[in-house]
C-alpha cells in the first residue's frame, strides 16, 4: 500500500472566499516567519500587506498554515 503524500498548503479566507495555497507556489516553509508568510500571500493574493494586519497566523504540525482574522472578544 502506498501513502500519498499531500503538499502543504496555507489556507485562508480572504473577502469572503477561501484559498487554499500550495507553500511551494509561496516560497516559504516551517521556518517562515508569520510576517514571511503574510508577505507571501499578500503577494499571491495581489493585494497590499497591510490588508492582512488584523489577520493571524497559525502553524499547523503537517506542515500547513491557516491565516484568519484575529479574534476580538469583549
Amino acid at each position: 500500500m502506498t501513502q500519498e503524500v499531500q503538499e502543504a498548503v496555507v489556507h485562508i479566507r480572504f473577502e469572503g472566499k477561501s484559498h487554499d495555497i500550495p507553500v511551494s507556489e509561496c516560497d516559504i516553509g516551517q521556518a517562515s516567519s508569520d510576517e514571511q508568510i503574510k508577505t507571501a500571500v499578500a503577494q499571491f493574493l495581489e493585494v497590499d500587506l497591510d490588508k492582512l494586519d488584523n489577520y493571524v497566523v497559525t502553524h499547523h504540525k503537517n506542515g500547513n498554515f491557516t491565516i484568519r482574522p484575529e479574534a476580538v472578544f469583549g
